[in-house]
């Protein structure tokens, strides 16, 4: 089944949808989310994203990152994605919003209106395999440290939003 995007402007009209392999390969801007979630310690969720991804296979980022379908808000979209990829329910709230672009390898660009929720989950995951091999949570100093040792195991649009979040709390 062939997935789409939502095509804005940077004032979040629509501008119509195009298929998501070909927005990226066009560098066009679209909605996403991104949903951070922290454990009882203030940990982060980790998902190392699966090796059959068409971009970025096997690399670390947040919890969930996706995009809304047509007609579907930000938070019902970090939701159903929230339960597609990791197999949980969790209160999310939205706590800012802004757009980036990144070069993310092999001729595709991430360029998107970003939403970012954060949330709260403690265990018991049930991974979409085709989605997510692994996660795990970590210490902030943790992550900063392993980002700075080995920046090529992250997405890059993860390390754009990590400094984002960073700025807003």
């Amino acid at each position: 089944m062939e997935e789409f995007v939502v095509l804005v402007n940077p004032e979040d009209k629509v501008l119509g949808l195009m298929e998501k392999q070909q927005a990226h390969i066009n560098g066009l801007l679209h909605r996403a989310f991104s949903v951070f979630l922290f454990n009882s310690k203030g940990e982060m969720l980790l998902q190392k994203r699966a090796s059959g991804k068409y971009h970025s296979p096997s690399q670390w980022t947040n919890a969930v990152c996706s995009h809304p379908r047509e007609g579907e808000t930000y938070l019902a979209g970090a939701q159903r994605r929230l339960q597609e990829e990791l197999g949980i329910e969790t209160e999310l709230s939205e706590k800012f919003n802004f757009i980036y672009k990144a070069d993310v390898g092999g001729g595709l660009w991430e360029h998107e209106l970003d939403h970012v929720f954060v949330g709260n989950h403690e265990s018991d995951f049930n991974l979409n395999k085709d989605e997510v091999e692994e996660v795990r949570f970590i210490s902030p100093e943790d992550l900063d440290k392993e980002i700075a040792e080995s920046p090529e195991n992250f997405t890059e649009w993860f390390k754009i939003i990590l400094e984002e979040y960073k700025h807003h709390f």
